[in-house]
């Protein structure tokens, strides 16, 4: 039998969370409630600020789907083509779920500070390959970011 102890989370935690991901440089932040090499489910919180960044990417891995529960804030949510190729966007809100299947190019962009979501998909963690990572998008740190985030962004908000 476990010793594990049953966990809540209240809206002072989450409040704690967004105020910590501020405080980053990349201003995200996330709380794993999983062990680093948990199999088969990693759950963790993201606490995102509006000027984070997020290169878009895809799970190749068939057991990486991702679901996503925002939990408050708002984000927008782009699908792309292997290509760049824009194949649809949506706004995501308090709420709603959101389920990626593994192969699926996706970009997320944080419309509202102190924006957090609830993620779970198959563990263990496993850094994304550069064939993962959109070559289409610039990474991280990249001079471009800046102007590719309000492209993104403003994709977002035509769907609203």
């Amino acid at each position: 039998m476990t010793t594990a102890r049953m966990r809540t989370f209240s809206s002072a935690f989450l409040d704690d969370l967004a105020i910590r991901a501020a405080a980053t440089p990349r201003r995200r932040l996330n709380h794993n409630l999983h062990t680093a090499n948990e199999y088969p489910c990693h759950r963790l919180f993201n606490a995102l600020q509006a000027d984070t960044y997020v290169q878009p990417h895809c799970h190749a891995d068939p057991s990486k789907d991702e679901t996503v529960v925002l939990l408050r804030g708002k984000l927008g949510l782009i699908e792309f083509t292997p290509d760049g190729q824009v194949v649809a966007t949506q706004i995501i809100r308090p709420g709603m779920v959101v389920d990626i299947p593994h192969g699926t190019f996706h970009g997320w962009c944080c419309l509202e500070d102190d924006s957090v979501f609830f993620e779970a998909k198959a563990g263990p963690y496993a850094p994304l390959t550069p064939e993962e990572r959109a070559n289409f998008a610039p990474p991280e740190g990249d001079p471009r970011v800046p102007e590719y985030l309000a492209w993104l962004k403003q994709l977002c908000r035509t769907a609203e």
